[in-house]
């Protein structure tokens, strides 16, 4: 099941979301940074003790299979995670003023390849 992280524009924002994965629940906190210099954001993901799990994901669209940002970690058992242009705006990946509104964040479970 497929579900959408709720996320602003803010630059620097952290949230705790207890997601239905592989039919169970994890609870994950994210935090959300804006890259100036780079223009995209990056996501760090860690469990709700706050140990790390995975670092500086940028938080980039792509084609299926390559749109999952967390295949490569697969064996966390964390789901997948996708950014969809949900508005269809001109653009490849969120700005500092579009993140949550034109780009959502899809949380989904985890991909068996």
């Amino acid at each position: 099941m497929d579900q959408v992280i709720p996320l602003t524009s803010a630059p620097n924002q952290t949230l705790t979301v207890a997601l239905s994965i592989d039919g169970g629940t994890v609870t994950l906190r994210l935090q959300l940074r804006y890259n100036e210099v780079a223009r995209y954001w990056v996501m760090t993901i860690s469990d709700r003790l706050g140990n790390l799990l995975v670092d500086s994901i940028p938080l980039l669209t792509g084609f299926y299979p390559a749109a999952n940002l967390l295949q490569q970690q697969r064996y966390l058992a964390i789901g997948s995670a996708y950014v969809v242009n949900a508005s269809g705006v001109a653009a490849e990946y969120p700005t500092s003023a579009n993140l949550g509104s034109d780009f959502q964040l899809i949380w989904s479970d985890t991909p068996t390849v």
